[in-house]
């Protein structure tokens, strides 16, 4: 199998480490790391707090690693450490189960149980190797579960740590998702082959001085990693711009917030959408989203929505998660809404009181994360879309924006009529 390509840090493959207080999770972090990352004792509870390690986990690559307090901890503060554990976990690609030799319990049962819910492939690590040796029938246990297995000393000499270190990478090699294996495109599968793109980037106040923003250049990436070409423009020259070239571009890519300006500026026949479109279907379900959209049709007084940032920042004069869009809310459904906000890792643990969800498009996230939002939103039977197809429903343009994606629009017409 081929290395891992680098990438930044939400499309590296995330290894989450987590088990039982004191079976030596952050000395695993350390060994994989080959340096001191994370604090080790005896004492039980040392890891308070979620500890990332971004890595070249060669021959795998990019990696992030993030180690977690234990989820048995009994102190003063565990609930909070528990659940900081949890939410930690769903940005994991992979779980690693650290246990000790013959000691399995509900724990561990609760840990992989809810790694095959979010279908994310867990391997037993078994530790501490050099106090006690796991006996056959735990060793048939891991089999009747169908668990991948690796043993070894994470304090042990280094040529031990060395084999250690490798049976695990062989073991993540074993099992790692699709999404690693064949990674996805986020555009280059919407043109021909020597195609030709056109990305409409305003700068604005959210623009970040001298450079572009993830969605932007990872875009530009996956166009010349499928052999096709962009043409970069800002929003008050592509009317210009457009008029200049010899032949139509083969899709046009905006952002959101000048969507309903560049869809006037187009020819109906050109394919069209947004980067954040583009993300819904790259790190979430775009179906999914795109069915959620048709709620916002729906809207009545006194719903509660959910407006979920990926990053954390200071809110801007004309912020889009803050001030944009629950304004554009408010004018399109003419109601007075409860809107309330969440940003980062943080997602509230009880969705059931709001109508609808809107996402951003989650480009510093992971995909796991993102589906993980997903699965919490369906199983309270909440409604979800993101930034890039609820702006398209608000300035009236979803159809035109989603004309790359029959399926997608099939299910918001759908939605739409309930």
């Amino acid at each position: 199998m081929s290395e891992l390509p680098a990438a930044p840090k939400a499309s590296r493959l995330h290894i989450g480490i987590a088990g039982r207080v004191n079976v030596g999770k952050s000395s695993f972090l350390n060994m994989l790391a080959g340096q001191d990352v994370a604090i080790t004792s005896a004492v039980p509870g040392t890891t308070t707090d979620v500890v990332e390690k971004t890595m070249e986990l060669l021959p795998l690559g990019p990696v992030t690693l993030i180690d977690t307090a234990g989820i048995d901890d009994v102190s003063q503060l565990s609930a909070a450490r528990i659940e900081k554990t949890k939410k930690a976990l769903r940005r994991a690609d992979i779980l690693a189960v650290v246990v000790t030799a013959n000691a399995w319990s509900a724990t561990e049962d609760e840990l992989v149980n809810a790694a095959h819910e979010a279908k994310v492939p867990a391997i037993v690590v078994l530790n501490k190797a050099d106090l006690e040796e796991p006996s056959a029938d735990f060793l048939s246990l891991l089999d009747v579960k169908r668990l991948a297995w690796v043993q070894g000393n994470a304090t042990g000499t280094p040529a031990e740590q060395e084999t250690y270190r490798q049976a695990f990478k062989d073991a993540v090699r074993g099992v790692l998702p699709r999404l690693f294996t064949a990674p996805p495109t986020l555009l280059g599968d919407l043109l021909p082959a020597g195609g030709m793109a056109v990305l409409v980037v305003p700068i604005d106040l959210g623009a970040p001085q001298g450079r572009l923003i993830v969605p932007q250049v990872q875009s530009l990436r996956d166009l010349l990693d499928n052999d096709a070409s962009a043409l970069v423009v800002k929003d008050r020259e592509y009317a210009a711009t457009l008029a200049r070239l010899n032949r139509p571009p083969d899709l046009v890519v905006c952002d959101s917030q000048v969507v309903a300006r560049v869809v006037a500026d187009t020819p109906p026949q050109v394919p069209l959408t947004t980067f954040s479109i583009l993300f819904a279907r790259f790190k979430g379900e775009l179906n999914v989203l795109a069915r959620g959209a048709g709620v916002l049709s729906r809207l009545k007084p006194g719903d509660r929505v959910l407006i979920a940032e990926g990053c954390s920042h200071h809110p801007l004069e004309d912020d889009i998660g803050r001030i944009k869009i629950p304004r554009w809310l408010r004018q399109f459904s003419g109601c007075d809404l409860t809107i309330a906000t969440c940003a980062g890792h943080d997602f509230p643990p009880d969705l059931k009181n709001y109508k609808l969800v809107i996402h951003c498009g989650g480009c510093v996230m992971t995909r796991q994360e993102m589906l993980s939002r997903l699965t919490e939103a369906g199983r309270e039977e909440v409604a979800m879309t993101n930034y890039g197809l609820a702006i398209s429903v608000l300035q009236g343009v979803l159809d035109r924006a989603l004309s790359p994606f029959p399926d997608a629009l099939a299910a918001y017409r759908q939605s739409l009529a309930g």
